[in-house]
């Protein structure tokens, strides 16, 4: 029978819709629940491509007797931390705050307050590796919450009295400068795997936040070791194990430091940025391997995750059923040599394990291999390179399939949007500029409503009830404002407009510090604030971006003060830990450049139009348009004369113009960086 989790749209809890244990979604009605029974709530947060979130479902949640004294004993809330950002948050920096660590599957015991008193990540079905069982830790709890409750109360008191006591000043005064740019660059320079590229140790994650710093210092700056980082760790991560040799796109991280093996995941978030950052590399030098990673991975974004709707979906699964139909991690990816010799015959099939690093005894499990470019150099045949990949690929489609997460989350399609513009632009590819206006039309459709106020998800056409928080702002204000630059369609800044006014007006403090959700939003047992990125920009240094942006777009001076307000938690935490606010860091160079203003005043597509998304300065703005038409889209155009009847680009900063040009050449220069 299936339980409450029947009736949402979120992929992960519609996965735990048929198990024993009495799900409730997160709601006022399951803490009343738990009131009314006087029983604590077990709070359990996962995701729909999460490989330990599976193991525990499959070993305790799937489990009858698991199950009844589950159901006997606590109220079972069931999250899904992409729906639910806000909630993930809160009680993760609880979780790492007691213990030191955090990670999904989440574990944590509430109050019917919602105040949290015992914590865990993954509880295996027997006691092993020092951990407890999952029984187990389910007795001890209900054992404190019948005999020790007031230890229980003063232990939930005290962890929810530390959190307020968190509150984040916004990092000093003022914004970040030369000096803690250059300082951030050292630090990063410090972290740096010289060897293998790519910063720390294992697991290793795609810095994509961080490249984009490092290029947009090398455009501004010139500096050369901030540009070899960038591209080394690009080489690093496309001949690695992390990025499909077959099929395009990036696993979600790597385990080894070596870019080898990935978590096989791979999610819409990742592959945006990564498409961006390629783009961005071969933008700054050429390079051929940019250019083509950063087609392959846009081709595999709109081929693999693109939904019905014309949106993305959210991850492709990391688990897929191997021949023997076991669900196992990887499976659709990895080859032995006796695979190749299947799919290529005897003599491709050495070439192929030689190319490709495929061995007997296999980089991964059971003797298998994941494909890296082992032996990839420039004598290697093209043709014959060419030739094997489409035959592998051809003969890996014959597989099981990863299941697909079809949530369309509003902040990661945002991000696609920007990517897909700007590439879809950078390549001549107007196609790739299609699906993102697509994407984009969806957006506007099904998420933003009347009154412009974003809900987070949607799945088949079908908003989803949870708020956008600042993230989901942040991020589909940017996409829009790519969108605008690329299209010339000034609409897109209109809405991009709507998307910032709302930041100013709902998610705005004190003093320039931004929170993750709104003024009016649900209240937690704290209002989540984090200026740091992770697997994305922060929100914080989401909006920071998108809001400079704007304010070059339309000369609005409360867009700018926002942004540098929002900046000064930069000129803090970036000369200390650059790894973390990498976003921060590449909208802070947008800020010390200018940025730009790029009004190209002639046709969308032209050659001046083209030139100016072409230029390397960083989060420089570019509007271009026609006539009196353009100029009512665009603040930018308004009094920007064609010269001679000619387009004419003019480049603006700091309040100062340069001479106008018809010069494709002479424009390019200004732009230089």
């Amino acid at each position: 029978m299936a339980n409450r989790l029947a009736q949402t749209t979120s992929p992960y809890l519609l996965q735990h819709a048929d198990n024993p244990v009495d799900w409730w979604p997160w709601s006022p009605e399951a803490f009343e629940e738990a009131r009314r029974r006087d029983v604590p709530v077990l709070l359990s947060v996962g995701y729909a491509s999460c490989h330990w979130c599976h193991v525990m479902a499959h070993e305790s949640f799937e489990d009858a007797e698991t199950a009844a004294y589950l159901n006997a004993h606590f109220v079972p809330v069931k999250v899904d931390r992409e729906e639910r950002p806000d909630v993930d948050a809160v009680y993760m920096e609880a979780v790492q705050a007691a213990t030191g660590q955090g990670g999904w599957p989440m574990t944590v015991f509430l109050t019917a307050d919602g105040e949290p008193f015992y914590f865990g990540t993954y509880f295996p079905p027997e006691p092993r590796h020092g951990m407890p069982s999952f029984r187990q830790v389910l007795e001890g709890v209900r054992a404190a919450w019948s005999d020790r409750r007031e230890e229980v109360a003063e232990v939930a008191g005290r962890i929810v009295a530390d959190l307020a006591g968190r509150s984040l000043a916004h990092g000093g005064d003022g914004v970040p400068g030369e000096a803690e740019l250059a300082q951030s660059l050292l630090r990063l320079t410090r972290d740096y795997d010289e060897k293998h590229g790519g910063f720390g140790g294992a697991p290793k994650f795609p810095p994509s936040m961080t490249i984009e710093f490092l290029l947009r210092h090398h455009a501004r700056t010139g500096s050369e070791g901030a540009l070899e980082m960038a591209a080394d760790t690009c080489a690093a991560m496309a001949g690695g194990g992390i990025y499909d040799q077959l099929g395009g796109g990036f696993a979600r991280y790597s385990v080894d430091r070596e870019w080898v093996v990935p978590h096989f995941e791979k999610m819409l978030y990742d592959n945006a940025l990564l498409c961006r950052v390629y783009t961005h590399l071969w933008r700054a030098t050429g390079s051929d391997l940019a250019r083509r990673v950063a087609l392959e991975t846009a081709d595999f974004m709109v081929r693999e995750l693109r939904t019905a709707e014309g949106g993305f979906a959210s991850a492709l699964d990391a688990d897929s059923e191997d021949a023997q139909g076991r669900h196992v991690e990887g499976a659709y990816y990895v080859w032995t040599p006796a695979q190749l010799r299947e799919a290529l015959g005897e003599e491709d099939a050495e070439f192929a394990a030689g190319y490709f690093g495929v061995t007997e005894e296999g980089t991964f499990e059971e003797g298998s291999s994941v494909l890296r470019l082992a032996a990839a150099g420039p004598d290697e045949d093209p043709a014959r390179v060419a030739d094997v990949r489409a035959r592998l690929l051809a003969a890996r489609e014959r597989r099981v399939r990863p299941e697909r997460d079809d949530k369309i989350v509003a902040a990661w399609n945002g991000l696609a949007v920007a990517a897909l513009a700007e590439t879809g632009a950078c390549f001549g590819r107007p196609d790739l500029v299609e699906r993102a206006t697509e994407a984009a039309d969806l957006l506007v459709r099904l998420h933003m409503g009347d009154t412009a106020r974003l809900c987070r998800t949607s799945k088949d056409g079908r908003a989803g009830d949870n708020a956008g928080v600042l993230e989901d702002y942040g991020d589909v204000a940017e996409g829009f404002l790519a969108l605008a630059s690329v299209t010339g369609e000034g609409a897109w800044l209109e809405f991009a407009g709507f998307m910032l006014d709302i930041v100013l007006e709902r998610f705005t403090g004190e003093g320039g510090q931004l929170y993750d959700t709104a003024d009016d939003a649900e209240r937690l047992i704290r209002r989540p604030q984090d200026p740091t990125d992770n697997a994305t920009p922060a929100g914080w240094t989401a909006a920071a971006g998108a809001l400079l942006s704007y304010a070059a777009h339309t000369g609005s001076e409360a867009h700018r003060a926002a942004a540098e307000g929002a900046l000064g938690v930069v000129k803090a935490l970036g000369p200390k830990a650059p790894r973390f606010i990498g976003w921060g860091l590449a909208v802070a160079e947008a800020l010390v450049d200018g940025p730009r203003e790029v009004a190209v005043a002639g046709p969308a597509g032209g050659e001046l139009h083209r030139t100016a998304l072409l230029g390397r300065a960083p989060g420089a703005v570019v509007a271009v348009g026609e006539g009196a038409e353009g100029a009512a889209e665009f603040p930018l155009l308004v009094d920007r004369p064609l010269v001679g009847g000619a387009p004419t680009a003019y480049v603006c900063r700091h309040f100062v113009c340069d001479a106008p040009t018809t010069d494709a050449a002479e424009l390019a220069r200004k732009l230089g960086g």
